[in-house]
């Protein structure tokens, strides 16, 4: 038993990770990956990111090789290297913490040199800080034999990622997006067939393919089959000739129908010479893209002429190697060569970054684990990558390098008095999850606030949860549940094992109104700037308008699985993150998902949480002593009469006859509970709105978006009917503190005892067609007064023993699956899909749309953090110049990678003047004036005003003058 037992905890936690990742990718994409064998060449800094995101992502198995031994210059971009390792194996130091990341992937290190007999053991070759005479040896070696290359390199502020798939590479999903699917409004008889949609964008182009499913009267092409398209307008499109079909009465779904690629790629040696596949990154400085595919590989000849890489800031170095990249491109034919970019990476190429090495890791364990390992999303060929911040080095003065410091790969390209600056650097961290625990990799590396006077607060009220395993790589299982270790605490003592200089706060605060006492004005002004991992707009937008008061930059960056964003905010010279658009597009209206859902999204949103509420009302009532029964009624008409009829029915609910006694009530509850919500109440809806009924325009009402519903009857033989009653009865009885059970045999014998009540539809009850008609009513006043009166007369006398009303509120926990929350959301949302004939969704989508889960991948995060690291060099640096700085763009599964020069700030027209923002000396004064003002009336001023006129209101004009 105890085997069986460890037996399962292990395949629990396996099936989990996988979860994780099929967020992303799917079933079969995750299958996939789970058989491959990687190695990875090469455990410097670029390397062992790669290694970490890989195997992250869920392998089958990943081996590190490398022959070098652990030096200083190594610690300014390998974080799993500590100060005892100097003189060590880089791929030994780094074994155990990268097998510490995934325990399902098998992790090995080969210390020996690289030899074809090793390769022919994998499926994938990860070749960084390589030789181009080995990248060409071995590239030529793995295309002739089958097996998958990717050639990765990073020198100072430049790099570059090649990668060769073989002759024919099959690619299941081109675009990594979800399917797209609307819903039918109406097709014509005709050739071809004209279909328009009821939504007013369908999201389907030119050349896609669909299926029709659900369409009646012409019932043909639902078994009909894929059918390309052409896009007649946003609402409509053609398809095949349906002349010869029944009549279109009704209904219908086009779902968008994905089609396999085949990719052919070139061998290194060709894709050297073949311009073509360049991928432009900055549209900008395309020259500059050019010039650096011909230095990269002079670069790799200047090596192997003089021995070593160019020495930082030495001209005669520099000298050589633009002599060398002229030689090259009298085959390669360039109109024109940016002598400048040459120049810039001899002078920073020995350099080794922790961003740039971000990037580019993460960018190349998407192209293997995500693209190759998949089968999904496609990506170039070829990419030469520039990380356009060379521009900043020409003119800066290199101070004497520090040597043996672990920041010495930094201080060859930006030199020791910068990394001064860095060290007294204070900054505030907001979010320690994906992207947040790699910009604390990202900082400790670096040394951010790691020198005297400097600083890092990083606030996140989260705890750990086994879903955040696969992408937040300071954490680790043990950490899972434990009250003791948040987010932030476990992350802030992580790099300060990176680096134990690192001087460091961690919070456990939200970033909102409620704490601005701890976050205030003389908070923010003692910060250099800010860095934003959240995952929300609101708290975005918070934020920005936070740091826009006190004049702090900010950076900014997000995911959304192979998609990212950077943005970086700069007082007087950038625009800001704004302010939140008004109003959501994917806002779902209260009444399609009381009463007409049409998608599974709208049945799973309706059941969210539905047993906490109850709770929450009760235990408010039931904590207060009896006494003061009066006082909690008084609070809650207080809300308004519509709310307190709500919070007192729900606290009735509770405390009167309806609390249960035993396990047999429960399961009684619960077998109401469907018959009230599958059952009675469709059939009230059919009484108000039968199924022929007609508009006023005569047109039928259960048309379009409107399905028409059919009550279900309960079958306990129905194995979804039994999901619904056990965990609802399960989660009631936790409320009451009734211990459940799963025994599907024990609770059909108790619902044989159970009385359903006969139902019959009232003509009385109005249901509404729009939430406005909702709202209307509730402001009207009209409801039942009669009943609220007897509610509160009931109320107002508690039992003696308050302590027996007590109930424990249920807060919603996707992560554990023992607990009947998704049980129960899965079930009843699919009874209602039922109820409406909408297509039902497995336990993994359920869970991806009731949990709001925004899928995420280690790959993205890792390069987002690192393009923001790079402008962060900048902020630092003190760039005045717009031109300095970027926004970013990227999406890993196309070839989509954009480096955008950010827009300036917003411009006002100030009495028939055109204006820029105010400077800070304005701004400071205008503050000072504005605070003696308020110190003038600070005696008739008290409580939360005053520290809004002390603390708050100089700022918002500040603000307000811009």
């Amino acid at each position: 038993l105890s085997t069986i037992k460890i037996c399962c905890k292990k395949y629990n936690s396996l099936v989990f990770w996988a979860l994780c990742g099929r967020y992303v990718l799917g079933h079969e994409a995750m299958r996939r990956m789970g058989t491959a064998n990687v190695l990875i060449a090469g455990m410097r800094g670029l390397g062992v990111e790669i290694a970490k995101n890989v195997i992250l992502s869920g392998v089958k198995s990943v081996t590190v090789q490398d022959e070098g031994l652990a030096e200083w210059m190594d610690f300014s971009s390998q974080f799993f290297l500590l100060a005892s390792h100097l003189g060590q194996n880089r791929a030994l130091s780094s074994l155990s913490q990268l097998s510490a990341l995934n325990p399902h992937v098998h992790v090995s290190a080969h210390t020996g040199p690289l030899k074809e007999t090793l390769l022919q053991q994998f499926q994938v070759v990860v070749l960084t800080d390589s030789s181009l005479d080995d990248q060409q040896r071995f590239g030529t070696f793995c295309h002739s034999n089958g097996i998958k290359l990717i050639v990765a390199d990073t020198k100072g502020l430049c790099g570059q990622l090649f990668c060769d798939f073989g002759e024919e590479f099959e690619v299941l999903d081109t675009d990594g997006e979800t399917p797209a699917s609307a819903m039918i409004d109406d097709i014509t008889k005709a050739d071809p067939g004209v279909v328009t949609c009821i939504e007013q964008r369908h999201g389907f182009v030119d050349g896609s393919t669909v299926s029709l499913s659900e369409v009646c009267g012409m019932t043909k092409l639902n078994s009909y089959g894929p059918v390309d398209i052409k896009v007649l307008g946003p609402d409509s499109f053609s398809i095949c000739d349906t002349s010869s079909f029944s009549e279109y009465k009704k209904g219908g779904v086009a779902t968008e129908v994905k089609k396999s690629k085949i990719l052919q790629f070139k061998p290194l040696d060709e894709a050297l010479v073949d311009p073509e596949l360049l991928v432009m990154t900055d549209y900008g400085k395309m020259t500059k893209h050019q010039t650096l595919h011909l230095a990269f590989q002079a670069l790799h000849g200047f090596v192997k002429r003089v021995g070593r890489l160019p020495k930082p800031r030495s001209q005669s170095d520099a000298e050589l190697l633009v002599a060398m990249v002229t030689e090259l491109n009298k085959v390669s034919h360039l109109d024109q060569l940016d002598e400048d970019v040459v120049q810039s990476l001899s002078f920073t190429a020995c350099g080794d970054l922790a961003p740039v090495n971000a990037f580019i890791g993460g960018l190349a364990a998407q192209e293997e684990a995500m693209f190759y390992l998949s089968g999904k999303l496609s990506i170039g060929l070829c990419w030469w990558i520039f990380i356009p911040c060379l521009s900043a080095l020409t003119t800066a003065l290199l101070s004497l390098l520090q040597r043996g410091s672990r920041y010495d790969g930094q201080t060859a390209v930006f030199g020791s008095g910068f990394q001064e600056r860095l060290g007294e650097q204070k900054y505030f961290l907001v979010g320690a999850g994906a992207i947040g625990c790699e910009l604390l990799k990202n900082f400790a590396l670096i040394g951010l606030g790691a020198g005297e006077g400097g600083h890092i607060t990083v606030t996140d009220m989260d705890s750990i949860e086994r879903s955040n395993l696969n992408r937040q790589f300071l954490f680790r299982s043990q950490d899972i549940g434990v009250r003791e270790k948040q987010k932030s605490e476990v992350a802030a003592q992580a790099v300060r094992v990176m680096n134990p200089n690192m001087n460091i706060t961690a919070h456990q605060n939200r970033l909102d109104p409620d704490s601005e006492q701890v976050y205030g004005h003389t908070f923010f002004m003692g910060l250099d700037g800010v860095a934003a991992a959240l995952d929300n707009v609101e708290a975005r937008v918070y934020l920005d308008g936070r740091c826009v008061q006190h004049q702090r930059p900010m950076l900014e960056g997000g995911t959304l699985g192979s998609k990212g964003h950077t943005l970086v905010v700069v007082p007087h010279l950038t625009e800001s993150y704004g302010p939140a658009k008004t109003g959501s597009q994917n806002a779902i209206p209260l009444c399609t998902l009381k009463n007409f859902p049409h998608r599974i999204e709208h049945t799973l949103r309706l059941h969210e949480g539905p047993l906490g509420e109850r709770s929450r009302s009760n235990d408010a009532y039931a904590i207060v002593p009896c006494r003061d029964a009066a006082g909690f009624l008084e609070r809650t008409l207080g809300r308004g009469e519509a709310e307190a009829l709500e919070v007192l029915e729900c606290v009735w609910g509770g405390v009167g006859r309806q609390r249960p006694q035993g396990w047999e009530d429960c399961v009684g509850w619960a077998r109401r509970q469907w018959e009230t919500l599958y059952n009675n109440n469709i059939a009230q809806l059919l009484h108000c709105f039968p199924s022929d009924q007609l508009t006023s325009s005569g047109l039928p009402f259960w048309s379009g978006a409107k399905r028409c519903p059919h009550p279900l009857t309960f079958d306990p033989s129905n194995t979804t009917h039994m999901d619904y009653v056990v965990a609802a009865a399960n989660l009631y009885g936790q409320i009451y503190g009734i211990v459940g059970t799963r025994d599907s045999s024990a609770i059909r014998s108790i619902l044989e005892t159970v009385h359903i009540p006969a139902f019959t539809p009232k003509s009385t009850i109005k249901i509404h067609l729009t939430d406005k008609e909702m709202e209307e009513e509730r402001e009207s006043g009209h409801l039942d007064t009669g009943r609220l009166e007897e509610l509160q007369k009931k109320l107002s006398s508690p039992p003696v023993n308050s302590a027996a009303l007590q109930m424990h509120p249920i807060d919603f926990e996707k992560d554990d699956d023992n607990n009947f929350h998704i049980d129960y959301i899965v079930a009843a949302s699919n009874l209602r899909a039922e109820n409406y004939d909408i297509p039902t969704a497995d336990r993994h989508k359920s869970k991806l749309i009731a949990g709001r889960i925004i899928p995420a991948i280690a790959t993205t995060t890792a390069a987002v953090a690192g393009l923001m690291c790079v402008e962060l060099y900048k902020l630092v640096q003190g760039h005045r110049k717009i031109s300095s700085y970027r926004s970013s763009y990227i999406n890993l599964a196309v070839q989509y990678c954009v480096l955008s020069e950010p827009l300036g700030p917003q411009r006002f027209t100030v009495s028939d003047r055109s204006a820029h923002t105010p400077t800070v000396k304005r701004i400071e004064q205008k503050q000072r004036k504005e605070q003696r003002k308020v110190c003038s009336k600070k005696r008739e001023l008290s409580g939360p005003h005053l520290q809004f006129a002390s603390d708050v209101m100089p700022g918002l004009l500040g603000s307000m003058e811009q």
